[in-house]
């Protein structure tokens, strides 16, 4: 048989010359039942035709006793198949329940009648049973770790009433936008799938280099490259970069929407609407300004940007007359009407406009905002936040959107809507009373959320996504605000003014990469059950995508494409696994922000294991702290809740010690498995932080962090989750030390990052700032003092650079009042004994007896629990450091 020549590898984003046999068609698209049926209607899976046998072990191994694991503790919940799988995108209320597999583990979709090779037919009906497999029996794992995918463990238990103790539990978190350099590899052309499930050719396939058919690992059904993985040898199968990298990126060039016009980069031309509320204090509005300002200077020349004010009208901002700002009013009492919509959409105002030909106007139209005059509270003022949304985005999608020199341009995708809020919607559509004693107020709230979220919806069809970016001390009412970004796309934050956190956040939001149309496929081995999925997303219909013969991924649809995201997933096994290997595959498909069509397909597999110890040393403490985190704060809506996950959070710590640590002889206490040292203290950050404790003052400010850490990506989540601490030295240099108070030492100068917040804690009379010294000293001091205060921020803004939300940087003195927010996020060990505070914090040691005896003088006695005490408290010895 002749060999075709090898296909050369990628180079960049070029489209490579089309032949016969590089495209694989896609199965037809049509709508299908849902693939997770009840078992009372699911319909058995035909028998497979194509099948290469199973290259692993089918004996499992006995348990073996030494493992420290009570093999005899009832686990009688696992008697029963796992119950129904919850796709639970974060805060949803009433989220209906939905399966993600059938409730009754179904038998392999493969039949021993098989035609083709089987263990007890060594011929080949295709004639190539002479010819070598390419598999990856032999491959380094740990060079295909992926940057997209953390898992809790990087092994799978064989047994299932181990495997599947919820106390600790097994799953991943997904970031498919993530972008990192170098990239995956990119491929110009359509992948090959598998026939029967959808799965994607991967490094892990076995191949038949003869006849170039390969194994889906998922299903195990043969299926053919048209020819194309016909090679001479496996070696050169490396050329295909689908076979030799577990992340790769198809990328199709071209664009599917009608009226597009393709430009350098299309990201600049997305259009992003401002909504400002007028309706602000002096002090609030100059705050604002000075961002605006800053903001619309930052953009790039080619941005197009529109300007809407609100108040009890909605004022669009008129660029057609060159350098004068004018306005178009429209009533906020009610949704805007056709004819209003008509005259600004046929009409010859120019709305959108690029920021280089408007500067000066944009400017000007900063610059003339007043502020409220009225003698009404903030909270009392109309503010018809609903009507302005509403009016962006008809603009957005109106075929006059941008009209310059007659002519008609339409928006390359991803356009942004930014509402910067000071107060609640009170006016109009999507409103509530300006009392919450009001005698509707619970019926007119859940009203206007109903409203928001639609109105949400709506913006997400035309690939707009709503930014709401609140500030100032007045309450804005979350949940009704909440739904507008979070089924739109878009995100809510908080901030305490109009400031520089806030103007950063501007620029940031209005800067992120974000792609549009997005559907997020699960696939694993049959022996994997994926029970929760939570993120940005919800359950994508059947006709949403293409749909295959037995096909069992779990598809999400996905409300935008973006770097700072993640999916938290929960898996669990169907029974005791018999294989050595397990797989997963993740694929995003997607428009990206210069609106190619992106599928990024990751592939991974993991080794089963029977030791139970070999699986705790190969847990991923971090990973696994965050997903428990997680699944907490999905339940946790309210303040109550918020004590319930707390009790949880306690009886979850005490169960992973029964079922997978140990008790010293003659000890009541049980001993944390010493594989996890870390994992009880990130929850116990969990339990006292910001996300369950009570450090935060308002329950707006709690639901806004929770809300952020379900969909955040793994980095931010890690950071919010517990917080991270530096101490500085001379020189310039930091060194990273536990969350602890026995940081705040006398000569000290701290910098602590908690992911939305980052506090710099300044040593106060007895140290940096003595008063103990003469007037040369004294300038010596305070210039060390200002030298090192300049080098936490700059260390701060380091470690905030690209993060999105920024957080807010604060900076104080030792026993300021501002202080406490710094205190309230350490673990107070100074009510710990000296031998058990040098274990865990060993930068006590090169301390002074008298600096010692002064760190513990300066401590106020409260009541919070130390960790050991929380430990002690839960019948548990604290595990040694690592």
């Amino acid at each position: 048989m002749d060999t075709p020549s090898l296909p050369p590898p990628s180079m960049g984003y070029s489209p490579p010359v089309a032949t016969a046999n590089t495209l694989m068609p896609r199965p037809e698209r049509r709508p299908t039942p849902l693939a997770f049926s009840s078992p009372s209607t699911f319909s058995p899976l035909p028998p497979q035709q194509n099948q290469l046998p199973r290259t692993s072990s089918q004996t499992p191994s006995s348990l073996s006793s030494g493992d420290g694991v009570h093999v005899n503790t009832p686990l009688s919940q696992f008697s029963t198949p796992p119950g129904p799988p919850l796709f639970s995108p974060p805060l949803r209320p009433a989220a209906v329940p939905f399966r993600a597999t059938p409730t009754t583990p179904q038998p392999v979709p493969f039949s021993s009648g098989s035609t083709l090779p089987t263990s007890s037919s060594p011929h080949y009906s295709n004639g190539s049973h002479e010819l070598s497999l390419h598999h990856s029996a032999g491959l380094d794992e740990s060079t295909f770790e992926s940057p997209y995918v953390l898992f809790s463990a990087h092994k799978v238990l064989k047994r299932k009433k181990l495997a599947n103790v919820p106390c600790l539990g097994f799953g991943a978190l997904v970031s498919p936008g993530r972008e990192i350099a170098p990239g995956p590899e990119v491929v110009h052309r359509e992948p090959y799938r598998c026939q029967s499930c959808g799965a994607y050719a991967n490094l892990y396939c076995e191949i038949l280099i003869g006849s170039g058919q390969w194994q889906c690992v998922i299903c195990q059904r043969l299926n053919s490259s048209d020819g194309e993985y016909i090679v001479p040898s496996k070696e050169d199968l490396q050329n295909w970069q689908e076979l030799s990298s577990s992340a790769i990126d198809y990328v199709q060039i071209g664009n599917k929407r009608p009226g597009f016009i393709p430009v350098s980069d299309s990201r600049m031309t997305a259009p992003i609407f401002l909504v400002i509320d007028e309706c602000l204090d002096e002090a609030h509005l100059q705050h604002l300004q000075g961002s605006l300002h800053a903001f619309v200077d930052s953009l790039p020349p080619t941005t197009r940007l529109g300007v809407i004010t609100y108040g009890r009208t909605v004022s669009v901002y008129d660029f057609s007359e060159g350098s004068v700002a004018s306005a178009d009013v429209i009533p906020g009492d009610k949704s805007p009407t056709e004819e209003s919509l008509r005259a600004l959409i046929y009409g010859t105002g120019v709305y959108l406009s690029p920021v280089h030909a408007s500067l000066p106007v944009m400017h000007t139209i900063f610059s003339s905002l007043r502020s409220y005059k009225l003698n009404i509270p903030e909270a009392s003022r109309d503010r018809c936040i609903g009507t302005a949304v509403e009016v962006a985005l008809a603009i957005i999608r109106g075929p006059s959107a941008d009209m310059t020199r007659g002519i008609i341009k339409r928006s390359g995708g991803n356009c942004r809507i930014i509402a910067c809020i000071g107060g609640p919607s009170t006016y109009g559509p999507g409103s509530v009373p300006h009392s919450v004693s009001h005698p509707n107020y619970d019926y007119m709230e859940r009203t206007a959320m109903k409203w928001m979220e639609h109105l949400g919806q709506e913006a997400l069809r035309h690939e707009t996504m709503v930014d709401i970016l609140c500030a100032g001390t007045c309450p804005v009412r979350i949940p009704v605000l909440q739904p507008l970004a979070k089924s739109s796309g878009g995100v809510l934050i908080l901030h305490d003014d109009f400031g520089e956190a806030f103007g950063v956040n501007l620029q940031r939001a209005s800067m992120r990469a974000s792609g549009s149309h997005g559907l997020f496929e699960i696939r694993c081995s049959d022996d994997i059950l994926v029970t929760q999925v939570i993120g940005p997303g919800e359950e994508a219909t059947a006709d949403s995508h293409e749909t295959f013969k037995n096909d069992s991924s779990f598809c999400i649809q996905m409300h935008s494409v973006e770097e700072t995201q993640s999916f938290s997933l929960s898996m669990e096994t169907k029974g005791d696994i018999k294989n050595d290997y397990v797989y997963f595959q993740f694929a995003a498909r997607y428009l990206n922000i210069y609106q190619a069509d992106i599928s990024r397909v990751i592939t991974v597999r993991l080794p089963t294991v029977d030791s139970v110890s070999m699986y705790l040393r190969s847990i991923q403490e971090d990973v696994a702290a965050v997903l428990i985190a997680k699944r907490a704060l999905l339940h946790a809506k309210t303040s109550s809740d918020a004590i319930d996950m707390r009790l949880t959070v306690d009886e979850r710590v005490k169960d992973i010690a029964l079922k997978f640590g140990s008790q010293p002889p003659k000890s009541k206490l049980y001993q944390f498995p010493r594989e996890l040292s870390t994992l009880p203290e990130s929850l116990f950050h969990l339990r006292r932080g910001s996300l369950l404790g009570n450090i935060v003052g308002h329950e707006d400010e709690r639901s806004v962090l929770r809300n952020l850490f379900l969909n955040a990506s793994f980095d931010l989540s890690l950071r919010m989750l517990a917080p991270r601490c530096l101490m500085h030295h001379e020189g310039g240099t930091f060194e990273e030390l536990p969350a602890y108070d026995l940081a705040m030492q006398s000569n000290a100068a701290v910098v602590l990052d908690h992911g939305t917040d980052i506090f710099i804690w300044l040593a106060g009379k007895s140290g940096l700032f003595s008063d103990d010294f003469n007037g040369t000293e004294l300038a010596a001091q305070e210039g060390k003092s200002a030298a090192a205060l300049a080098a936490c921020k700059t260390l701060a803004e380091e470690l905030s650079e690209q993060r999105f939300p920024a957080p807010r940087i604060l900076s104080f003195k030792e026993g300021s009042s501002q202080a406490r927010y710094f205190v309230s996020r350490l673990i107070p060990a100074h009510k710990d004994p000296p031998y058990e505070q040098e274990a865990r914090f060993p930068q006590l040691r090169t301390l002074t007896p008298e600096q010692r005896t002064k760190l513990k003088c300066s401590f106020i006695h409260f009541d919070d629990y130390s960790f050991c005490e929380w430990m002690r408290s839960l019948k548990l010895v604290p595990p040694e450091p690592s």
